[in-house]
């Protein structure tokens, strides 16, 4: 599948819950009103359009939420996806996770055939992490990291950069993170959904981060690319590698290779645009064969927008309604 600028759809993420255990302060409101479960599409649906996206060329599938794994049975879905790694099929099978289920689950998910996960850990100190997450623990996310690493998933570690939070620490995380042979990627704010806040008490730019983070150690530009928003730096110090996210400050959409479906069946061709394909009805409609549902998705791709339009400061709404626990990340 091409887009109209050329772009090769070659990945999906797939919001499997817009749940979750915690409620990050830069990602959801405290008091959330969360899909009726009547709404989500089951495993099986989901399965099916993964399925369908493969058939048309997706080769790296990634599981969010919410918190994917908070979500029941939710670990037969990805022995299903992991099933169809090989030729032909997937390349990959991943996850994003706040690590909270790890030390339960990540054996199941090596088992089947996720190979490297992505943790969202925005800082070392625990009174800090409970105030961001709102009521989370982070030993139960440190436990879960370990977990992880135990069972032979590979951990990149996901942080959001927070004005006056964790801009301290980064020094700290990248040492951290070389000490138990973790990547990191660093994660400007974005201006989705309400948070009952002000996002510009939030934002840092990346490029001022960058900036401090290279007075204390060397960063070469690393050739890795994945077609991705992030820009990669190898850590000359550690051996590891740093990911820059930066929605606001540069704008990162010229190779974009990737559309985001929900747990409702929704599918957004980007993540800083409203435009949006309904799946969930093709899908459970009878008469709609597999072709038809393959030309529903081939309709969405066609009108894959060129990027996205985050500002922050513009004014007081976020630049996209819906939040980033209803997209999938």
């Amino acid at each position: 599948m091409h887009d109209p600028f050329g772009r090769r759809i070659s990945y999906l993420r797939v919001s499997v819950t817009d749940r979750c255990d915690l409620r990050c302060v830069y990602c959801m409101a405290e008091d959330m009103t969360f899909l009726p479960k009547a709404e989500l599409l089951t495993l099986e649906e989901l399965d099916r359009l993964c399925g369908t996206f493969i058939g048309l060329g997706v080769e790296r599938i990634r599981l969010t939420g919410g918190e994917p794994l908070v979500r029941k049975n939710v670990i037969s879905l990805f022995r299903s996806l992991g099933a169809r790694i090989g030729e032909g099929g997937l390349k990959e099978l991943t996850v994003t996770t706040n690590g909270t289920q790890l030390t339960k689950m990540a054996d199941d998910l090596f088992a089947a055939g996720v190979r490297r996960i992505n943790v969202s850990l925005d800082t070392l100190d625990p009174a800090a992490f409970s105030a961001v997450t709102r009521w989370g623990k982070i030993d139960q996310t440190l436990d879960g990291i370990f977990a992880a690493k135990a069972a032979g998933l590979a951990v990149k570690i996901n942080a959001v950069a927070l004005k006056g939070v964790n801009e301290h620490e980064y020094d700290r995380m990248i040492a951290w993170c070389g000490e138990h042979g973790f990547d990191l990627t660093l994660i400007e704010t974005m201006p989705m959904g309400e948070i009952g806040g002000d996002r510009t008490d939030q934002y840092l730019p990346l490029s001022l981060v960058r900036e401090r983070i290279a007075e204390n150690w060397t960063l070469v530009p690393s050739p890795h690319r994945t077609g991705g928003p992030a820009r990669y730096f190898d850590i000359a110090e550690t051996g590891r590698r740093l990911g820059l996210i930066t929605p606001m400050t540069h704008n990162f959409c010229e190779a974009c290779n990737r559309v985001r479906l929900t747990c409702t069946g929704t599918l957004y061709m980007c993540l800083g645009q409203s435009d949006a394909a309904d799946l969930r009805a093709p899908l459970r409609d009878p008469s709609v064969g597999d072709e038809a549902l393959r030309d529903a998705v081939r309709a969405a791709i066609a009108r894959k927008p060129r990027g996205h339009d985050f500002v922050i400061g513009r004014d007081s709404r976020p630049a996209v309604a819906r939040h980033m626990s209803v997209t999938g990340g």
